[in-house]
């Protein structure tokens, strides 16, 4: 009785685990001391498991409310597979015993990752994308279709980063998969399952090419590449990983003196898998021993990778603030109630980052100034105001955000509409971000936690929103600075300017002892700020004190922000490029 031959493929299964389950990162470097190149290995420890499972019961809670904004997601990305090849003959008129005429099938479909200025979030992504298969070969030399490319429109700002080899998070690749499927399995019928797996054959010629040693040649040697192909895919993650910064929108712009009639390709994006080779035709196979070759290959599976994908949204301004210190309901009088932040008079109100456009006329005057809205309340009372209106009929002869209530001259040097009619006088813009409130050992996922500052990362200035009708809005200052550096050392660098917001409050009816007390407490948070928050360049803040529900000192508050953003920009400009 002859002993059961099974396939190589096996035994390199385990060498292979061994070798690369050492490595625990990419970024771990070879350790030669011993005299062979062996990989320093760690794993994850319980902090680790922790620190994830705070992470998704942050972004739980940020999901509540209807709210759909996502900053983070883990994507499982598999490219698609390829078609199989064709084990058939040629067959025609006086020919009954043609050549082979298997087809090869097509390429699977690659998958690409492509920066858009369109979407804002990344909760239109899938969790699982999978590219399109290869179309299987035919009869008569008929190779089949390879698949479309796919593209994954993320925001502009997102970084990819590839999943190291021992995170707790990766998803299988295809030969993991195949390995647990063989699980409990005896040789025989895993030598069965895998060879179903890879290989067609003719209708009826199943059991006589097990017999055949050009089917046994091809076998090894189809195993053998696979081993190869195995190990450099393994090595290619490990030393190679995927690492993309989008920050910047890829436009494709075809040449102006392209011929014409010539085909340009559309930009794809950045590769992120390839799709797995078609299988081969019965013709690869045919020899001067075997001339009628009855089997074929299956197409090869495409690269599976697991992805994290981390949105840094690119706002010129963050917003830093406790919870109910008035961020939303400043950037609401900025953009001239165009940015849809809820304002309410509990905390977390805003449970994802928000950003809006501040638009600047040349003399200053920016678009939330001229708008029809002069008070910002609560969201549940403007939502009241709305309805009376709708009842009321004053919809029916309402203007429009964009007509005005006279004719506008063309020669007017100063915008008196938002809309359309402020585009004539627009001379700079730049975005601004609402965050969540920050609190004290938000770094301990107390509240919201701080993972949202993501988002303010590569914001040009920073500024610190204060209650200045808080008891002491100077402990504020101290605990949204202590978070910032808790967060990232170095990041509080950025702050420019302290706006001391609801200045309304204070101050009574104008009462002359009330007044004297609320320019007291103004003064004493400025000396704060001089004596505490002076940053390491020796820059000092400045504080400005408003009242955003009345849209009140908010002038002031644009032009420090525009020169901040400006000299920011220049700055950006005149660092050498890479």
């Amino acid at each position: 009785m002859s002993m059961l031959r099974l396939p190589s493929h096996f035994g390199s299964t385990l060498r292979l685990r061994r070798y690369f389950t050492t490595r625990s990162s990419p970024n771990d470097a070879y350790n030669t001391s011993s005299g062979q190149e062996r990989l320093d290995t760690r794993s994850y420890t319980s902090e680790d498991l922790e620190t994830f499972r705070r992470r998704r019961k942050t972004d739980w809670k940020r999901r509540q409310g209807g709210q759909s904004f996502l900053d983070n997601v883990i994507v499982t990305v598999r490219a698609g597979k390829g078609g199989d090849g064709c084990a058939a003959f040629h067959r025609e008129k006086f020919k009954p015993f043609g050549p082979p005429s298997g087809g090869d099938g097509g390429r699977g479909g690659d998958v690409y990752i492509l920066p858009t200025s369109e979407l804002t979030t990344l909760a239109t992504v899938p969790k699982k994308i999978r590219g399109e298969n290869g179309a299987h070969g035919q009869g008569t030399w008929q190779n089949g279709k390879a698949g479309s490319p796919l593209v994954i429109k993320v925001p502009v700002g997102t970084i990819v980063r590839q999943l190291p080899w021992n995170d707790p998070r990766r998803g299988k690749d295809a030969w993991e998969s195949e390995e647990e499927s063989l699980e409990g399995l005896d040789p025989s019928a895993k030598r069965d399952k895998m060879r179903d797996n890879r290989w067609v054959h003719y209708p009826r010629y199943q059991e006589a090419n097990m017999e055949r040693d050009s089917f046994k040649d091809a076998e090894d040697a189809f195993y053998k590449q696979e081993r190869i192909r195995r190990f450099q895919n393994r090595k290619k993650m490990a030393e190679s990983p995927v690492y993309f910064d989008l920050d910047k929108e890829e436009k494709f712009e075809r040449p102006v003196d392209a011929p014409l009639g010539t085909r340009h390709q559309e930009n794809l994006g950045h590769l992120i898998v390839s799709g797995g080779l078609g299988g081969l035709g019965n013709p690869h196979f045919a020899s001067t021993d075997n001339r009628s070759p009855k089997f074929a290959t299956r197409g090869l599976e495409g690269e599976r990778l697991t992805l994290s994908l981390e949105l840094k949204l690119l706002a010129d301004v963050g917003l830093v603030g406790m919870p109910n210190a008035g961020k939303s309901t400043l950037l609401r009088a900025l953009t001239g109630g165009r940015a849809k932040s809820e304002v309410a008079g509990y905390a977390f109100t805003t449970l994802n980052p928000v950003v809006g456009i501040v638009r600047v006329a040349e003399d200053g005057t920016f678009e939330g100034s001229i708008s029809d809205q002069n008070v910002y309340d609560e969201t549940w009372i403007e939502q009241q105001h709305e309805r009376e209106r709708w009842e009321n009929g004053e919809y029916a002869t309402a203007l429009t955000r964009n007509e005005t209530v006279g004719e506008v001259s063309e020669t007017s040097e100063v915008p008196s509409r938002p809309g359309h009619h402020f585009d004539l006088f627009e001379t700079f813009r730049f975005t601004i971000a609402d965050n969540p409130g920050l609190i004290a050992r938000a770094s301990e996922n107390v509240g919201l936690g701080h993972a949202f500052l993501r988002s303010m990362e590569r914001s040009l200035a920073l500024v610190y929103v204060v209650d200045l009708s808080a008891e002491a809005p100077w402990d504020e200052l101290r605990v949204l600075r202590e978070e910032l550096e808790s967060y990232q050392p170095g990041m509080s660098e950025k702050a420019c300017i302290v706006i001391a917001n609801k200045a309304d409050l204070l101050g009574g009816d104008g009462d002359p002892v009330e007044v004297d007390k609320a320019r007291e407490k103004l003064k004493r948070l400025e000396e704060y700020v001089e004596a505490e928050m002076v940053l390491a360049d020796g820059r000092q803040l400045d504080v400005v004190a408003t009242a955003a529900k009345y849209s009140q000192n908010l002038n002031k508050v644009v032009a420090l922000m525009q020169m901040y953003v400006q000299e920011a920009r220049e700055d950006m400009e005149d660092e050498p490029v890479d």
